[in-house]
């Protein structure tokens, strides 16, 4: 299954290019970023379960699977997000979060919350940069596991501050409601067994290297980045 999904972003990468020439719970030519005069986009994936950031074909395509909870997640978005940042700006990687929210099962909606608030976020008036810098400003955040979570007003401020679109914001603001959470972390779930034998966050999965990242390496994304992709 993993490796038909690769073939399809493959496939939607040509088809673009004819049209227009720590544990815990743009094309490149020869590694040279793409001049363009767009910037990295974030839209929700085609299965519904994903937000992806940044150039569709951008030559690194990794997923990132993460628990708003999670301490380990807001450990390594802090020691790798501005770094993440910077590669989607590049046009050098393109990453799809997918959201898990099995922490709720502690007794409150927290994770579904953020989650929902991730999926509100993206769309044409936000770039993937922004929407990075918006996923690194909720870790940051962080609430103790268990606990109620950020407000709306709290997550829309926070989204401002990101450079979040004001359609988005005002999404946010409102608290509608785009997902279901439950239904959310069993895809997404099931995506990541494909991957680990459990269901653990933080897990990075290399799409075009197939292969699970080990991101305990502290110079795992400049070794992806500087991996050939064929």
């Amino acid at each position: 299954m993993r490796l038909s999904r690769v073939a399809a972003a493959m496939l939607a990468v040509l088809a673009l290019a004819v049209a227009g020439s720590t544990t815990g719970c743009s094309r490149l030519v020869d590694g040279a970023a793409q001049a363009s005069g767009d910037k990295p986009g974030s839209e929700i994936t085609e299965d519904g379960s994903g937000i992806q950031i940044g150039y569709p074909d951008a030559p690194a395509q990794i997923e990132f699977f993460t628990e708003p909870q999670c301490p380990a997640c807001a450990h390594l978005q802090h020691e790798a997000g501005d770094a993440i940042a910077a590669a989607v700006g590049q046009g050098r990687l393109a990453v799809t979060y997918r959201p898990l929210t099995f922490l709720d099962s502690l007794g409150t909606e927290y994770s579904a919350h953020v989650a929902n608030a991730l999926f509100l976020a993206a769309g044409p008036n936000t770039t993937g940069t922004a929407f990075q810098a918006f996923v690194q400003d909720l870790w940051s955040h962080q609430d103790p596991e268990g606990s109620p979570g950020p407000t709306n007003e709290a997550i829309a401020a926070m989204a401002s501050d990101s450079g979040v679109g004001a359609e988005q914001i005002d999404k946010i603001a409102a608290g509608e409601q785009i997902i279901d959470s439950e239904e959310l972390n069993d895809a997404n779930a099931e995506l990541l067994s494909e991957t680990q034998y459990e269901v653990s966050t933080p897990a990075i999965y290399d799409l075009v290297g197939e292969q699970v990242i080990d991101t305990s390496d502290p110079d795992w994304l400049a070794k992806l980045l500087a991996t050939p992709q064929n």
